[in-house]
C-alpha cells in the first residue's frame, strides 16, 4: 500500500470525489477533502462514481486548509497548478508525499499554490490553449505516477 495523500481543496463536482475515492481505494492512498463541499455524501452521482469503493479508502475531511496541513505534518507538499513550468514528473516522490489540488472551475486559491507548507509547484503537461484537466484525471494520473516511483509498493 502506498502511504501517498490526494487532497481536494474545495471540490464541488460529486463526480470528481466518487472517482478520486475509487482511485484512493485502488491505490493504498488517503483522500483528504478540505470543507466547505459542493456536494453532500448522499449524492447519488457520487456514489456511482465511488461505485462500492467507500468503505476500502481511506477519506478524511478537513474543516479549512489549515486543519488539512496541521494533519499531515512535516509531510512534502507538491501543488498541482497551471501557474508553473515545472512537470510533476520531474518530482522524485517519497512515502508520505501531499498531493495538492484546487477546485474543479477555478484551481489552487494563490494563498494556498503559494502556502508556506507547499514543498513545489508542479504541473500536468498539457496542450496549449487548454485551460486545464478534469480534477478527478489529473488527481489520478499524478497519484499513479508517484506510486510508479515508489515501486508499486503493496500492488498485485
Amino acid at each position: 500500500m502506498s502511504s501517498l495523500h490526494i487532497v481536494f481543496d474545495n471540490p464541488v463536482i460529486p463526480t470528481n470525489t466518487g472517482n478520486a475515492i475509487r482511485t484512493a481505494a485502488v491505490t493504498g492512498a488517503s483522500l483528504h477533502l478540505i470543507e466547505p463541499l459542493g456536494f453532500n455524501f448522499e449524492d447519488k452521482h457520487l456514489k456511482r462514481a465511488g461505485l462500492d469503493y467507500h468503505d476500502l479508502a481511506d477519506l478524511k475531511i478537513h474543516k479549512d486548509f489549515d486543519a488539512c496541513m496541521e494533519a499531515l505534518p512535516g509531510a512534502r507538499v507538491f501543488a498541482f497548478t497551471t501557474h508553473t513550468d515545472k512537470w510533476f514528473t520531474d518530482i522524485d516522490y517519497q512515502e508520505g508525499d501531499v498531493l495538492l489540488f484546487g477546485t474543479e472551475p477555478t484551481g489552487l486559491p494563490e494563498e494556498h499554490a503559494f502556502h508556506p507548507r507547499v514543498t513545489e509547484r508542479v504541473r500536468i503537461p498539457m496542450m496549449p490553449a487548454r485551460r486545464s484537466m478534469n480534477l478527478s484525471n489529473a488527481a489520478s494520473t499524478a497519484v499513479y505516477e508517484a506510486w510508479r516511483q515508489l515501486g508499486f509498493r503493496g500492488a498485485v
